[in-house]
């Protein structure tokens, strides 16, 4: 069974940055699709950015398109999310996902999602 914990939510000013890191145990780390979300109150779950498998290709959301940068170490079964230039509307849960299709079927994980808050 394939878990996945993250690190690194908190409390910044708007300008300021924060890394979110996602470590994954139970799984093969270098088969998963990796992405991360965030879901603020009362909105829905958004896709943030994703990585495939190989880290070859990321796609973002329009809102975060050079400002966010998602990276993976499969050597260390990690995905990163570098968030610059954050501003209130960043703030959200973020959660982590990995997802991958074999055999018919789904395997999708998801963290447990720290809390970002952007503000002064």
């Amino acid at each position: 069974q394939g878990q996945l914990v993250e690190s690194g939510g908190g409390l910044v000013q708007p300008g300021g940055a924060l890394r979110l890191s996602c470590a994954a145990s139970g799984v093969h780390f270098s088969n998963y699709v990796m992405s991360w979300f965030r879901q603020a109150p009362g909105k829905e779950r958004d896709l943030v950015a994703g990585t495939t498998s190989a880290g070859g290709s990321t796609n973002y959301a329009d809102s975060v398109k050079g400002r966010f940068t998602i990276s993976r170490d499969n050597a260390k079964n990690t995905v990163y999310l570098q968030m610059n230039s954050l501003s209130p509307e960043d703030t959200a849960v973020y959660y982590c996902n990995a997802r991958r299709v074999g055999g018919g079927m789904l395997y999708n994980y998801w963290g447990q999602g720290p809390q970002v808050t952007v503000s002064s």
